[in-house]
């Protein structure tokens, strides 16, 4: 069974690496199923997801409104 994984796993590294890095999967995945299977499209497809920045979306959090105790004022 393992020979069947490892080959996969290896086969979708871009792919895999994409996902850890934040990026969108999506086009990866789909260029990844049909041009990974040549050696240049796996190579380019690995450092694109290497290099590329990834998408980052910045949420505000709301300020909680604590104030803690002062011990100067009573």
């Amino acid at each position: 069974m393992l020979f069947l994984i490892l080959p996969a796993l290896l086969y979708f590294l871009p792919t895999i690496v994409a996902a850890s890095r934040g990026h969108g999967i999506a086009l990866v995945l789909l260029l990844n199923l049909f041009f990974g299977w040549t050696v240049i499209g796996w190579f380019v497809l690995l450092v694109w997801a290497l290099v590329s920045t990834p998408y980052y979306r910045v949420v505000p959090v709301p300020v909680a409104y604590y104030y803690p105790p002062n011990p100067w004022r009573r």
